[in-house]
Order: C-alpha cells, then structure tokens, then sequence
C-alpha cells in the first residue's frame, strides 16, 4: 500500500510517499542522515521519536521539498511524515499522540509573512523623522 501526503509552512511545501518496507527514508533523493543542518534533521525524525524507533523499520519513505528555507522546509516534511504515518497505518492512537504532543505534525501552519508596505522598511516599521 502507498499512501502520498503533504504538509506545508510559509512557502515550503513538502510531499510525502510512504510504502511498507525496511525503514528507508529519503529526503529530496538522500537520506535523511545526510540532510543538514542537525536541528533539521532532529526536527524532521520528531514523529518517530513519538510514534517509537521500532516503527521506523516498518515503512519506506520519499519525501521531496520546495520552496521557503530550509527551517520551513523542516517543518513541512515533519508534517508531511507524521500526516503519512498516520494515514498508512490508520491508527488514532497515534494520531491522538501526535496531536497531544503538538498539532502543528498533523495541520498545516496556515501563518504567512505579511507584505511590505510602503512608507517603511518592513511591513509594520516606520522611517524615522525629526522635524530640528
């Protein structure tokens, strides 16, 4: 059985296959050991370190990833992965222990940077003026 899913944050956008076999994951064609920074990859493995190391044996995954910086990209995988684990082996136990732990690994983080405007550098901030 394959099952394909996706997660998002900001503008990267991460999708997900996940198959039955002998615990290969691949991220963006390497694997995810190989996958820097540190915290990226720890990020990313979060929803093995709930679900249990003994699961990561049972599936195969392929997760490509684009847009945003590689932090964004991080999360989005991360939901990606823990959106397939659940749905491939339809457990609710696991998806409740996912959405205790935190929410963000099965729904998407729906917050974007506001644009810039004008009359600032940012979108909120202000030029300085003096009037002496």
């Amino acid at each position: 059985m394959v099952t394909n899913t996706s997660g998002k944050k900001k503008t990267a956008v991460a999708r997900a296959t996940v198959r039955d076999g002998s615990g290969k994951i691949r991220v963006n064609s390497q694997p995810v050991e190989l996958v820097e920074p540190e915290l990226s990859r720890l990020k990313m493995l979060e929803p093995f370190r709930i679900a249990g190391e003994d699961l990561r044996g049972q599936v195969d995954i392929e997760v490509t990833t684009n847009g945003g910086g590689f932090a964004g990209q991080a999360d989005a995988a991360r939901t990606a992965l823990a959106r397939g684990l659940v749905q491939h082996l339809n457990d609710a136990e696991l998806r409740d222990a996912f959405m205790e732990f935190d929410r963000s690994l099965l729904v998407n983080d729906v917050r974007q940077s506001e644009p810039k405007k004008w009359g600032g550098p940012g979108a909120r901030a202000r030029y300085q003026k003096s009037y002496r």
